[in-house]
């Protein structure tokens, strides 16, 4: 089961946050502090980000969040996926699958013309599902200038 976060799920996102940003899927940690501004901006009600929990049998299992921009390049408004974490024990399950459905209904619904996420070039794992799910890479470097103190 997919559904948006809700405020009385903080603890247990934090929780996943954090296992998320110290895993192999992210090149470095995060200040805990992003992790709760994360989930104030999601809960507050803000029209750019969106988070939900996977669960299995009633138990939190796994988290995604999204963004919205927009891209001329693309034609409109993009769903950036910037998230997507899944307890090691419930993964090959089908439920990355199962999120991607829901995401691209939702963008679909909504007027979105691209998905779009980044995935480390050494996370096999991802990039297999998502290149199965049809996505595919861009030949692009991205750059950054980190305005906020980490």
């Amino acid at each position: 089961m997919i559904r948006a976060l809700q405020k009385e799920d903080r603890d247990v996102f934090l929780a996943l946050s954090e296992q998320f940003y110290h895993s192999a899927a992210v090149l470095h940690p995060i200040p805990h502090a992003f992790h709760e501004n994360a989930f104030d901006e999601i809960v507050g009600g803000s029209p750019y980000a969106y988070g939900c929990l996977l669960e299995e049998d009633g138990r939190a299992v796994g988290y995604a969040l999204t963004a919205t921009t927009y891209s001329r390049e693309s034609g409109g408004k993009v769903l950036w996926l910037e998230e997507l974490y899944i307890l090691e024990e419930y993964r090959s399950r089908g439920l990355g699958r199962e999120f991607f459905a829901f995401a691209e209904e939702y963008a679909r619904r909504n007027g979105y013309a691209r998905i779009r996420l980044e995935v480390e070039e050494d996370n096999v794992r991802a990039r297999s599902l998502y290149e199965r799910l049809g996505y595919v890479p861009l030949a692009y470097c991205q750059m950054f200038k980190q305005l906020r103190e980490q």
